[in-house]
């Protein structure tokens, strides 16, 4: 059992920011303007923001004024999400933010009061049920839309292919849905599950696929990514060995060559106003 929480340092999503720009679904956001208030401004509350990729993200493509209310339990995130905020929305308006220190997971709707729109990234499959359902409860209960981005589907597509693939995905896959104290993390389940509870209160929801795509010119990414995929698997299943670390040498030395391409399938989840 796993003890401690799920953590993404910086550098992480720095290194990550391009690529999750490049995928996300712009059909939802095309949506999410119908639902947006044309005047009097829009209040975005962002969870589990990072270090603020999604307002940088999103806000240039909504029209404002917008102020942006950005969540995250992590106080060394919050530190570069403040000082790198979206300076203009779509039309020249501006962009204001503000960041508080807060696990998402504890949110009541009483948080979320005048939220125009809820935004998240790359969140829901480091959530366990319980966790997931709390939030689900709080967020439909505004009645506004809801945005969550990327989360993963444990699908994974390799260039070229090797024998030893399918086993590195089935034990990243277990790795994800693993046990901590808080209980069974979601993994790639994430997404159904809250598909799941926001129709059984009453919600009408949309999704979309929001692949990673990572060629020879996203090398560093798909170095870092894939020395983490094989060492959650690992940590998984020991029994892997030898032959996890045989592979993983031939797959980095495959794309310092500029040969290997990956394709991280991800979902894009738009939740509709009550």
């Amino acid at each position: 059992m796993t003890t401690g929480q799920v953590r993404a340092s910086s550098e992480w999503l720095a290194l990550r920011e391009t690529a999750d720009a490049a995928a996300r679904a712009p059909e939802l956001v095309d949506e999410v303007r119908s639902y947006l208030p044309v005047t009097g401004g829009v209040t975005v509350h962002d969870l589990g923001c990072g270090t603020g990729s999604m307002a940088r993200w999103l806000a240039v493509r909504l029209a404002g004024p917008q102020h942006w209310v950005m969540y995250d339990r992590d106080a060394d995130l919050l530190v570069p999400a403040a000082a790198d905020p979206p300076e203009k929305a779509s039309d020249n308006t501006p962009v204001t933010t503000e960041t508080r220190l807060r696990d998402i997971t504890r949110l009541d709707v009483a948080d979320l009061s005048g939220a125009s729109l809820i935004t998240a990234s790359a969140l829901l499959d480091m959530m366990t049920m319980q966790e997931l359902e709390r939030l689900v409860a709080s967020c439909a209960a505004t009645g506004c839309p809801v945005l969550i981005t990327l989360s993963v589907t444990g699908r994974v597509d390799l260039t070229p292919t090797d024998p030893f693939d399918q086993r590195v995905a089935d034990a990243f896959n277990a790795h994800q849905r693993r046990a901590t104290v808080a209980g069974k993390l979601l993994g790639p389940d994430a997404v159904g599950a809250a598909v799941d509870r926001f129709e059984r209160l009453g919600r009408e929801t949309l999704v979309r696929p929001s692949p990673w795509r990572l060629g020879p010119q996203h090398a560093a990414l798909a170095t870092e990514w894939f020395t983490g995929w094989v060492t959650a698997a690992y940590e998984q299943q020991p029994e892997l060995g030898e032959a996890a670390a045989s592979y993983a040498q031939r797959r980095l030395a495959e794309a310092a060559a500029g040969r290997l391409s990956v394709t991280v399938d991800h979902l894009d989840l738009l939740v509709r106003p009550k």
